[in-house]
């Protein structure tokens, strides 16, 4: 096994947190994590989509991205996940922040070569982006498959940190006639917009809303 860093929250260690359900639930309302690997010496970094199933995250891409080439060697990697909550104004510049909840994993990628397991997760991966979409649309021939890697990241070495509600501003500086507070910052799905090549009739299927 490989030696990964110590994945405890150091830097206001008050707002980590090590439960299983805190960590997937910020996993699971993300849509990107960003992957980071040593090559040669060098850190590399790439965001690119995720799917956890129970404690495993999964990773996917081309066979011929530079990432998947370095993951398919036991090398150790860092998975960083964050959401943007809110911005924190404070009455100092020094005492801003930003709400936030995220997550860093390390591990050792496995890459996932079991039919079973890699269809349950592009699968997984699928029903991410839109719950139900799997049974609806195409699923990957063996061409495609075959041009696919998956990779599975274990999540024992998974960390959360999370900040939350107003700015915390010296006691000097509460009197000062500053605006002070949170500017709330959401993602939030737009209304579908279909493929100006599809025939007008096809409808909204209704796992993306009406």
């Amino acid at each position: 096994m490989a030696k990964l860093p110590k994945h405890k929250v150091r830097r206001h260690a008050e707002r980590g947190h090590y439960d299983p359900a805190t960590i997937h639930a910020i996993i699971d309302e993300a849509y990107v994590c960003q992957v980071a690997a040593v090559r040669d010496g060098l850190p590399v970094v790439i965001p690119t989509l995720h799917a956890r199933i129970d404690d495993t995250l999964y990773l996917h891409g081309a066979v011929a991205a530079g990432i998947f080439k370095d993951l398919s060697h036991p090398i150790p990697v860092a998975v960083s996940i964050t959401l943007l909550d809110g911005l924190v104004l404070a009455r100092s510049l020094y005492n801003h922040s930003a709400n936030y909840r995220s997550v860093v994993a390390y591990g050792v990628a496995r890459e996932v070569t079991a039919p079973e397991e890699k269809l349950a997760a592009l699968k997984a991966f699928s029903d991410r982006v839109a719950d139900g979409r799997w049974d609806d649309a195409r699923i990957p021939n063996s061409v495609e498959l075959k041009r696919t890697r998956v990779f599975a990241v274990p999540l024992d070495h998974a960390s959360a940190k999370v900040r939350s509600g107003p700015p915390v501003d010296d006691p000097e500086d509460m009197d000062r006639p500053t605006w002070a507070g949170v500017v709330p910052i959401t993602v939030v799905r737009g209304q579908p917009e279909q493929d100006p090549g599809q025939d007008p009739g096809v409808s909204i299927p209704s796992y993306l809303g009406e």
